[in-house]
Parts: C-alpha cells; structure tokens; sequence
C-alpha cells in the first residue's frame, strides 16, 4: 500500500484538529502573582501555543486538608485558558501527595527493596496495592470530572506523571502472592518449577512463604525476578484502571493518556499501551553529548519514537520535551540554535501529532528551577528560545495537513521488555549485553537509508512485513517460534542473531540445544557454544565482501545440509568455522549472525537486503551521512521530512517533485540543508 492510500486518524484531542503545541503549565506555583497568570496567556499567543497540560502535580493546592478543597484557582485558571484560545489537557495529581496524607496515613508510603520505609518526600512514592491511596485518588478524580468534565477547555485526561517504580510493603507481598496464584493455577509445585527453585534448595512449601526479591534476601532465582517485574507492571496498570474509572464514567467521550518514558526499565509498556487512548511519551535526548555525534543520538531518539508510533500503530503524542535545556544530566549543555525545531520536527516526521514541552514557565526554587522552559526567568519574549519555539509555533500550523497521517513499514525491529529484563538478570556470559543498544545498531542501519520501521515486541502480528530483525532474542514465549516460523514459510525475511532461543518465558533452557522451541529448524543450525570476548578482545567476521571486527560474542554454530554459509570467524581456535548464515525455508529465508558486529558490517549487510527485498523508497538515492528522511501519508498525499542531524551544510538529491509546507517553494532534485535544517515536502501527484 501507497502511504497516501493510508486513511487519516482522527485528532487525539477530539476539537483539537492540526498539531497540537504546548506543555506542562503550574499556575498553582504562581497564585499570589496574578500579574504573571495575565502574561502567560498573552506569551502563550506570541509563542503558538494552542494547549496546556495543567494540575499535573496541584493535589495539596487542590484540597490543603483532607476534605477540604480549594477549586477556585483553577476555575479561573481554566477560563483564563479558553477565553486565550488555549486548550487544556487537564491532569490528575496522583504523582506527588500532600503532606497531610503522609502523616495521617503512613500506609500509602512505599516500601522499598530493602524493607525501608520512604519518608514523605520526592513525587510517586506511593503504594500502588493501598486501598486508602486508591480511593482517594479516585474521589479526587470523580470530583475533577464532575465539575470540569464539560468544560469546553478541557479536552483530555492526564493521568499522573510517569508512573514508575514499585513498592515492597505487606500489602504489595500478598497481592504478588495472589497474582502468583492466579498464574500458576493454585499449584505451589508448577512454580517450583517454572522457578527451578530445587537450585541451592530454595524450594517453597507455600504460596505465603513468597517474598520480592530483596538485596539482603532471594536474588538468584530468575524466574522470581521475572515474575516480579510483571507484577509491578501488571499493578500499575491496575492502579491505572482504578484510577480512570471515574473519568471513564463521566467523561466517557475524553481520551485517557500517561506519559511514558521511552525504554524506561522498570515497566512492560507493550502492557500498559492497550490500556490507554493515545501512547505519549517524554523525550530528553543530550543533544550535543562528547559520547556520541549528533546524528547517532537522533537515531536513537527516533527509534524510541518509531516504538510510541507502533505501540498503537497511530500517531503519539510528544507529550514532554524541553525548548532548551535540562536539569538533572550530567552537563546540562544548551540546544545550539536550530536543534529545537529539529528535534521536534524529528518527533512530527515519525509520527507525533503533538510537540509538548515541561516547562512553560520556570519555576522560582526547588528542584526544577534551572530546568528549560519557554518563558525563562526573566519573564518576557525577548529570549533566543522563546524565539525558537514561536518560530516553530507557526511551522507547526502551516503543517496542520500532516495531522493524523502515518507510515506503514516492511520492516520491523524486535524490542521485547520481557526478553531485555531475562538478558539483564542472567548469569555468565560478559556484562556487554546491551540489549537495546543492540536492536538501536540494528535499526540505524535502516534510518540512515531513510527506510522507516516498526519496533515491536515478540507478541505482534508479524504477517504484513517483508523483514523482521530480532536481536538478541533470548526468551522465546509460547508459540512465538511457531509464528516466526509461519512468517518466513509464507515468504518472509528474519534476521536472528547470536544470544537468540536460550530461555523460555520463565526462564528454563530449552533442552535439545539452541536455539529451542523449534527455531533449530528454522534457522538450520544449531549453536554448540558461546563465547564472551573481553573488551580488548578482538575477532572478525570474514565474507565475500571484506573483513569485519568482532567483539563480545561469538557463537560457535554447525549449519545442518542445505544451510548456506556467507561468513566465518576469523582467528582463534573456532577460525574458519561458520559465522553468518542464510538458510531458505518455505518461500522466505533465515538469516542467523552468530557474533556481534560494528555498524560496518550491519551498514553493508542490511544494505544488499534492502536491495534485494526493495525497502528503499522510491523518492530516494543515497543520503549523507546524518541526513534523515522519514515520510508519513494520508488521503491522497504522502509528506517527507528531510532532516540534517550533522554539523556541517548537506544537499540531498530527491526523486520527483515536491512543495515545501514551510516556504512554499517547489523542490526537484538536489536540495539544500543546513547544519540542523529541515524541510517538510509534500509530493506532488
């Protein structure tokens, strides 16, 4: 399918067409400045600004003392808005408590790892499992629907703020235990042995014996590790649900989001995304960073935006970014001039209808006072980031047609919570993991040849895409070998890797050898052994096309008749012996790279199969290097934003004829960027 064949999501904001600009705006830190409540509507006009994202932490402004509430601020707050022309996206303020609740109900207080306390203090340090914690929370919630649910400023949910972390206290132990139950059918003997728990005698005689695992208590059973970050994830999309059921009831016609955190460890959100209305997310990439170049931190950011857009295969929300700077990196560095624009085009190219910013306004202390926003310290306009976001305020209307549009890959990477936390807990090997490092390297390839993808996780339909690449996928869950396997017999590509069908979902080896479950079959090999470099170690991978460095694994693989070998090791006691093999199956192929490479090599690999499979998109040649393109289409028309991460002036050479959105002119082959510059070209028919 033609990206302008693709039909046009509606708006995420119902009444809220085109692109939505704004960001976190706390008028409760500035009640007893009136004069500063009047400005900001009329900076929020100089700036575009079109919504605000307000209450997100307002609870003890909300109700001082238990029972006693205080609306008025943010009645005024909301008329103010409208009569401006803002819209709100209005919050519930579950993420920080009031003190008042703290000291008279220490049980919502988190426990942590250790069986320590929290003291009042910070934000989310709150039991998910409290039965308090979680009625009033939903008191709160009902009393904010009923009296704003009909307001015409509001025009979406935002339910606290990247929720995160997990508590340890009794009340969290009995509810695992009870999810335990249900998962294992009431049979304290299967999870003896999905754990493996006959290992150093650890065996449970009881469902009531079960504790989290704890630095100073059980940390060598995986399966209990496992288990136990699916519960936290699991309860917090309990405490989610608890927490919307008002807003559900009320203002059934309001869409519900959370703001996610990009690859954030702690949670499943391939869990969590069916749950909400629109995915959002927070993006705080260091630009200008002394560890990477820019352009390879723009892949990493757009990877993480290309896992928001699959999550719910629609566009997202960029629902935090800052206009500047942070507060909490090791150096705060300034976005160079021209960054913001790009970087938040970047998230528009991939797929967001939005670009949102924490903060609006600085506040005058505590912890966030040095952190970004678009009205500094100084109080007025008159600031080169003001400037910045103003200037994208108006490019962000002109791009009001992009709006609802997506993109429909042939290629998709693998990128599985589960897996990434098995990788992370399992003994041996070398501490080089890097797991999600790895499925970025392997999608960089892509993103420098302008081809777009999906990121998904092992439980997605796999059936409409030419090319699936799993990295490292170590933990099969049930049937998944099965699927891949019906993927590549009905003609599709799969590229595996070494570290690939060493574990079930709990964590037990498939017996039989690796990799299990079946995929032997499938990739027509069968791995022996593995060995883990040390970081001066080097190997190469030698193929037809040259010779490529090696380091941290390297599988030691026998290919089964018919298997073809395209490379082998180049040194120690395994030289000679196969590295990189392709083996057919059905009408489709296997592809198995026992070692870990550079981009070198993945660069001219994923490039022949790009070729072979055509995956470049016929508007482009060759890019240089930093330059991206990413497209999006609807109804007719497809757009291409052409984006130059490097830090020099490119010319890239397009295919066909093009308007640009932002000047107006028309664009035919060679075109000029430069350093940090963008343009957004809608084909012409």
């Amino acid at each position: 399918m033609k990206l302008s064949e693709l039909k046009r999501f509606p708006a995420p904001c119902p009444g809220m067409p085109g692109l939505l600009h704004g960001g976190d705006y706390n008028p409760d830190q500035w009640l007893d400045c009136p004069e500063v409540l009047e400005e900001d509507v009329r900076l929020m006009k100089l700036a575009g600004i079109n919504s605000a994202s307000v209450a997100i932490f307002a609870w003890k402004a909300l109700e001082p003392e238990e029972g006693v509430y205080n609306f008025t601020w943010l009645d005024e707050t909301l008329d103010r808005l409208w009569k401006g022309g803002v819209s709100v996206i209005l919050a519930t303020p579950s993420g920080a408590r009031p003190d008042w609740m703290d000291r008279d109900h220490p049980e919502v207080l988190r426990v942590n790892a250790d069986r320590t306390k929290n003291l009042h203090g910070t934000r989310h340090n709150h039991c998910y499992t409290s039965p308090y914690y979680r009625q009033k929370v939903q008191q709160m919630n009902r009393l904010l629907a009923q009296r704003y649910g009909k307001h015409p400023a509001v025009k979406m949910w935002h339910v606290s703020n990247e929720y995160g972390g997990e508590c340890h206290c009794s009340l969290c132990q009995n509810a695992f235990r009870d999810w335990l139950r249900e998962k294992y059918h009431n049979n304290i003997d299967e999870l003896n042995h999905q754990w493996w728990t006959s290992f150093w005698s650890r065996g449970y005689s009881s469902f009531d014996e079960i504790e989290s695992p704890a630095p100073h208590g059980e940390t060598a059973v995986m399966g209990l590790i496992l288990d136990w970050k699916r519960f936290v994830t699991w309860q917090t999309g309990q405490f989610y649900l608890n927490e919307i059921a008002p807003l559900r009831e009320l203002t059934p016609d309001l869409p519900v989001v959370i703001n996610m955190m990009g690859l954030y460890p702690g949670l499943d959100y391939w869990k969590l995304a069916p749950l909400v209305d629109v995915v959002t997310w927070d993006n705080y990439p260091s630009w200008h960073t002394d560890q990477c170049s820019t352009w390879e931190k723009a892949a990493e950011t757009a990877f993480v935006h290309d896992l928001n857009r699959s999550m719910k295969q629609k566009p997202f929300m960029l629902m935090e970014s800052t206009p500047s700077l942070v507060n909490w990196q090791n150096c705060n560095k300034l976005k160079r001039p021209g960054m913001h624009i790009l970087s938040s085009l970047q998230a528009v190219a991939h797929g967001s209808d939005t670009v949102q910013y924490f903060q609006w306004r600085k506040g005058r202390g505590a912890f966030e006072k040095f952190h970004g926003a678009v009205v500094d310290h100084c109080g007025h306009e008159h600031t080169r980031v003001f400037s910045e976001v103003a200037e994208l305020g108006q490019m962000l209307q002109r791009l009001a047609p992009v709006a609802g549009s997506s993109v429909q890959p042939d290629v998709a990477i693998v990128y599985d919570w589960e897996n990434r936390w098995a990788i992370d807990a399992l003994q041996g090997l070398n501490r080089n993991r890097r797991y999600a490092e790895t499925c970025i390297q392997h999608y960089k390839s892509f993103w420098k040849r302008g081809i777009p993808c999906d990121i998904i996780d092992m439980e997605q339909d796999f059936s409409s895409y030419k090319l699936i690449v799993a990295p490292m996928l170590y933990m099969l869950k049930e049937g998944v070998a099965d699927r891949l396997k019906t993927f590549v017999r009905g003609g599709g590509q799969l590229v595996l890797t070494y570290l690939t069908g060493y574990v079930n979902r709990n964590d037990l080896c498939f017996t039989g050898g690796f990799p299990g479950d079946g995929l032997m079959e499938l990739a027509g090999l069968w791995n022996e052994e593995i060995d883990s470099l040390y970081d001066s170690d080097r190997n190469s991978l030698e193929t037809g096309d040259g010779s490529f460095e090696v380091r941290d694994y390297c599988e030691r693989i026998h290919p089964a008749p018919g298997c073809e070998v395209l490379g082998s090791y180049g040194s120690d006691f395994y030289a000679g012996e196969p590295a990189l093999t392709r083996n057919s199956y059905g009408k489709g192929a296997c592809w198995y790279l026992a070692c870990r490479t550079g981009e070198d090599f993945l660069d001219r690999f994923y490039g022949q199969l790009a070729e072979e499979l055509s995956l470049t998109p016929s508007w482009l040649g060759n890019l240089p290097e930093g330059v991206s393109v990413q497209p999006r289409g609807c109804d007719g028309e497809t757009w291409l934003f052409v984006m130059n991460f490097s830090e020099q002036e490119q010319f890239v050479t397009l295919k066909g004829r093009f308007t640009d959105l932002l000047t107006g002119e028309t664009v035919c082959g060679r075109t000029r960027l430069p350093v940090y510059g963008v343009r957004v070209l809608k084909a012409e028919a």
